[in-house]
């Protein structure tokens, strides 16, 4: 579903799935095609009703290495011919977290995947210039997607609508979360990105939510 110019929200298709979102541009960048494999033929069905095939992505990238998030990458990769592009912090939990995450779920791990390159501060897709911020919390190695120009923030399990991302998984920590959400909670956002549940569209009601996470979350990060 295009959401603004250029950017594509593709719904969580269920358990042990997330949302997956799609910048298209001179390079088109698919971001978290999510965990169970049968889920990733279905989004590909809705990306090709939408006008977009599977070959058309050139770059995927991953908030962070949960197998919900991450899951389908290598059958993605293998059926678009994309690269998979990961943040430094990434590339030094890429194994250990899928282990541990998946332990941790009790389900079987992530098929292993190819990375490509390092994804450095930012990212140029064309027209659409993407800062990559590391944000830890939810996870060791989280990252968030930040297009200044477009006011848009991809946050992954950071926060969400009405909620932040849960620390008792392996490697998850507290106080570095809400730094985290306190750091990105200073960007012009017209429009929050989540890895999960409902996105946030306008100023006021990006500025609100975080608001209310600081009035019922702060107490116990």
């Amino acid at each position: 579903m295009r959401i603004q110019d250029g950017v594509y929200w593709y719904k969580e298709k269920g358990l042990l799935d997330a949302n997956t979102y799609v910048i298209k541009d001179e390079l088109t960048l698919l971001i978290d095609p999510g965990g169970l494999e049968n889920y990733l033929g279905l989004r590909l069905e809705e990306m090709r009703a939408g006008g977009i095939d599977a070959r058309d992505i050139d770059l995927i990238a991953l908030t962070h290495l949960h197998p919900d998030h991450c899951g389908a990458t290598a059958s993605l990769k293998e059926i678009s011919g994309a690269k998979v592009a990961l943040h430094s912090s990434q590339l030094e939990y890429l194994d250990i977290m899928a282990e541990e995450a998946s332990r941790f779920l009790g389900i079987g791990t992530a098929k292993k995947f190819e990375v490509d390159f390092v994804l450095e501060e930012s990212l140029n897709l064309g027209n659409t210039e993407l800062r990559i911020l590391h944000t830890p919390g939810h996870s060791p190695e989280s990252i968030c997607f930040y297009a200044p120009a477009k006011k848009t923030l991809i946050c992954g399990d950071l926060v969400f609508e009405k909620s932040v991302g849960r620390t008792d998984l392996p490697f998850g920590c507290t106080e570095e979360l809400k730094s985290s959400i306190n750091r990105v909670s200073t960007l012009d956002t017209e429009l929050l990105l989540p890895g999960h549940g409902a996105i946030i569209e306008g100023r006021s009601n990006v500025k609100r939510n975080y608001e209310f996470v600081r009035e019922y979350y702060f107490g116990w990060l």
